[in-house]
């Protein structure tokens, strides 16, 4: 659920009704400036063959919400780089949590570290399944016209 600090509601329907994020049921919780948070289960049909979460499916999601946080200032941004580590397998069952914070944001260039973690019953904040380290170019157009677009960077 958005807290105070969240971003617009129009912008916050925009970036989480991303086509890719609903056909992997990526639902997110959270959108503000410079942060974004998602939520994945990892479904039969998002193993891959040894029977664990597909890795092309956590970097969608990571992608996804790579994608919302670097848009959450209201400016076209788009991804120049993604630098993903996969360190542990998530199974069936799991829910996949993915954090983006920004690290760093100019004018035209912003970094963001986006993380995964499992998510059980009784370990909300599970282990750390991938690390990602994603830059954007952002574009200065704004995304929808209203105010509040910070298209300079700060």
């Amino acid at each position: 659920m958005p807290s105070e600090d969240s971003v617009r509601p129009e912008l916050f329907s925009y970036l989480a009704t991303d086509p890719m994020a609903q056909l992997l049921d990526i639902v997110f919780e959270e959108i503000r400036p410079g942060y974004a948070r998602a939520r994945m289960p990892v479904t039969h049909r998002l193993l891959n063959a040894p029977g664990t979460a597909h890795g092309g499916a956590m970097m969608a999601l990571v992608d996804v919400v790579h994608a919302a946080v670097s848009n959450s200032h209201g400016v076209l941004a788009v991804a120049q780089d993604v630098h993903t580590e996969f360190l542990s397998a998530g199974v069936e069952g799991d829910v996949l949590v993915c954090e983006g914070v920004e690290l760093s944001r100019t004018q035209r260039t912003a970094v963001y570290r986006i993380d995964v973690r499992t998510a059980r019953p009784g370990h909300p904040e599970g282990r750390l399944l991938a690390t990602a380290l994603a830059r954007v170019f952002r574009v200065g157009t704004p995304l929808l016209d209203a105010p509040g677009a910070d298209a300079q960077g700060s």
